[in-house]
């Protein structure tokens, strides 16, 4: 039999663990294309320091070949000009020279190879061991305060001439404008994406949940049906008139099964209105004789059906009693016993029940196909069905042993698989004692 509770194990399950994954997914995407945009900026980031140094040093060689700042003739740049931190510049001068002519053909050359920034010019005297003038060079395009500081004197035997850029960074990441703004428009497609792609997901699955509703609503109440069908047969037979003990035994049985039906359907109704994840259980006094053997009965019309051989070893004084949800407790054996049934070519069914230490075990063993080791771990997980041998021949969607689990979970008890390939198995209940 199936659970009435699929469609919420399916809503918390399923959907939980592919949520998360696509989340996941999104996630690790996201961070490994935010993680190479943020590679290729800094990567711009040291070309534009790196254009901005060369053109300054161009600058430098211009305003050289402008106005006679050397005695001698420059043949090697980088004996006359240093970049002693990011934003200094000095070049050696020896000659006599205007320092205002040099300041308008340096703006000039600035201008020309496109350093537009500020930049503050001092004149450094080797004798003086002192700048003896300091002058402002505004850029056209630059829109920043002046900023007045001492400058740092870096002491050498010759006179020369610092060039401050107090702006450069600023200067720099305004350059890189179009990066900027083009990772921003990537991460918001990148965002609208991941939303796109988890709204388009959600309603896949709600459109997913609808059908699959159906499907498993309908294999929920297959067994019983199935179970009053066999039973309706026999009660149309002529001959069950002179049986009055087997005519009495079948309508038992189609009463049983109508009742179980109206449970199922008043408790799924139960789920579908109600937010609770957990099982809700209802806890009473039973005996495991007492629910073993209502199970065997519900199970019986199929049994006779496949011929098969239902033997039960139970405790002879029928005083074990447990605390548990009668109907779900019973729902569980059923369970075992239908996939006992639906796997075994020639079923022979052993229910047995008794005591180990403060725990009372119910277990069902069969004669079945069996199932290989390496499949056990996952035999409880929500639509999960064997993939090799014999198994895909029976139809189903893998929900009755994870149902199973889940009972005996809200029971507080154990469940535990022993099974040989092409021998049988065994399901074993572990439940806390009265």
């Amino acid at each position: 039999m199936r659970s009435k509770f699929v469609i919420v194990d399916y809503i918390d399950g399923m959907r939980s663990k592919t949520l998360k994954w696509i989340v996941l997914t999104a996630t690790l995407l996201i961070i490994v294309i935010v993680g190479v945009q943020l590679y290729w900026l800094n990567m711009i980031y040291s070309l534009e320091q790196k254009t901005f140094n060369i053109n300054v040093v161009k600058s430098i060689r211009g305003l050289y070949e402008d106005v006679n700042i050397m005695d001698s003739p420059v043949n090697h740049l980088q004996d006359i000009i240093e970049h002693p931190s990011p934003d200094y510049f000095l070049f050696r001068t020896s000659g006599v020279y205007e320092k205002d002519s040099l300041v308008w053909y340096l703006k000039d050359e600035l201008n020309d190879f496109d350093v537009l920034t500020d930049a503050h010019v001092g004149f450094y005297s080797s004798r003086e061991k002192k700048y003896t003038s300091r002058e402002y060079v505004a850029a056209a395009a630059a829109r920043y305060d002046p900023v007045v500081s001492p400058f740092p004197v870096f002491e050498r035997q010759y006179d020369y001439v610092l060039l401050y850029f107090p702006h450069r960074n600023r200067y720099v990441l305004q350059q890189m404008n179009f990066w900027f703004i083009s990772s921003v428009v990537l991460f918001v497609v990148l965002i609208g994406l991941a939303v796109s792609l988890f709204y388009f997901y959600r309603q896949k699955f709600l459109a997913e949940v609808q059908k699959d509703f159906v499907n498993n609503f309908t294999h929920e109440f297959k067994t019983p049906l199935a179970v009053m069908k066999i039973s309706s047969d026999v009660l149309l037979q002529e001959k069950i008139i002179k049986q009055p003990d087997r005519l009495h035994q079948y309508a038992t049985i189609i009463q049983n099964q109508t009742m179980h039906l109206q449970k199922q359907v008043e408790r799924l109704l139960q789920v579908a209105t109600s937010e609770r994840k957990e099982l809700p259980i209802q806890r009473t006094p039973v005996t495991v004789n007492g629910i073993i053997e209502e199970a065997v009965t519900k199970i019986q019309p199929l049994a006779q059906e496949k011929k098969a051989v239902l033997e039960l070893q139970l405790p002879e004084d029928n005083n074990y009693e447990l605390l548990a949800d009668r109907a779900h407790l019973e729902l569980a054996i059923v369970n075992l016993l239908e996939n006992a049934l639906k796997y075994s070519p020639n079923p022979r069914i052993i229910v047995s029940a008794g005591k180990e230490n403060d725990h009372i075990f119910i277990s069902v063993k069969d004669n079945g196909i069996g199932i290989d080791k390496k499949y056990h771990k996952k035999l409880f997980e929500k639509f999960y069905r064997v993939p090799t041998g014999d198994v895909h021949n029976v139809k189903g969607f893998g929900l009755g042993l994870s149902f199973v689990k889940r009972i005996i979970d809200a029971h507080h008890g154990s469940i535990d698989i022993n099974s040989i390939p092409g021998i049988g198995t065994e399901f074993r209940l572990l439940l806390p004692g009265n």
